[in-house]
């Protein structure tokens, strides 16, 4: 396959770590990528599509907990690369560790998803399976990368050093149109921990945040406590929100999904803001299982 074209020059490092992925997925031979079409996971299906070829398969786990515009998203940008893209229901509202909404949430979720991975015809000839965890993912508390890693998942982006600001800047580098596309986490996220995930719960936080996507607001949460709405956007995009946005429209609309309240979050938008509630990380198991994704390629 012909390697990607750049659409700028890199800095050495950045040179060096993009040289380090491609060649980190090149030995691997035939990959499958846990892609969610975020621009992580999308950074790893590219290289992996350049290297490969017919030998990287992308695949999505489908849920409610998956925004349908993200679903959309996520199909496009696999047809843009020309990958093999599939999807998989994944059954996580079943898992009574998932749906009763425990701090360790996460953890059941990837475990189910790579449950459904393993049972792939690729995964069964040998392919690898990888994901889209950048370093900077491992300064939070992710319980989801632990199930991963138990399972054999490798992370193309940690073994190459890179974290959030390397991907986006590799990914426009790179000339993908979505290099800076919001992170959008799955929609449990927007549920306090100890509240149960429910069909009827996801569908209204999808249903809110769509709403608001369509009045040009790319970077939104709509968190959901009870039946109270809290609305999360960037700080700086707060005072215009107010001036802007049709108040008694919005009421009536959240009101309508079955929300009985509406409030907006004047702090702003902040990335794993309900993670407070729980005890600071950075114990030593944590740092042993940085450690051992940082180091995964020299196994």
């Amino acid at each position: 396959m012909a390697e990607l074209v750049l659409q700028e020059e890199l800095d050495p490092r950045l040179e060096h770590q993009l040289e380090q992925l491609r060649d980190c997925l090149h030995q691997l031979k035939a990959v499958v990528v846990a892609y969610s079409g975020g621009v992580d996971s999308s950074l790893v299906a590219a290289i992996a599509m350049e290297q490969l070829g017919d030998g990287a398969l992308a695949v999505t786990g489908v849920s409610l907990a998956l925004a349908p515009h993200l679903q959309q998203e996520a199909r496009w940008q696999a047809q843009w690369l020309g990958i093999q893209h599939q999807e998989v229901a994944t059954g996580e509202l079943q898992v009574g560790d998932y749906a009763n909404n425990p701090p360790e949430r996460c953890y059941a979720c990837k475990a189910t998803l790579h449950q459904q991975l393993a049972m792939l015809a690729p995964v069964a000839a040998g392919a690898q399976v990888v994901d889209g965890v950048n370093q900077d993912d491992l300064g939070d508390h992710r319980p989801g990368i632990a199930a991963a890693q138990q399972r054999g998942v490798r992370s193309p982006l940690v073994e190459s050093g890179m974290g959030k600001i390397q991907v986006r800047q590799l990914s426009r580098a790179l000339g993908l149109p979505w290099w800076d596309k919001p992170a959008q986490p799955c929609l449990s996220s927007r549920f306090p921990y100890g509240e149960p995930i429910t069909a009827t719960g996801l569908r209204r936080v999808a249903a809110a945040e769509a709403w608001l996507l369509a009045r040009g607001y790319p970077q939104v949460r709509v968190r959901s406590q009870g039946t109270t709405a809290r609305i999360e956007i960037p700080a700086p995009a707060i005072a215009d929100f107010l001036k802007l946005v049709d108040r008694c429209q919005l009421v009536q609309h959240f009101r309508n999904l079955g929300f009985t309240a509406v409030g907006l979050d004047l702090e702003g938008l902040v990335s794993g803001k309900l993670n407070r509630s729980l005890p600071l990380t950075g114990t030593g198991e944590d740092l042993g299982l940085r450690a051992s994704l940082s180091n995964q390629n020299t196994h």
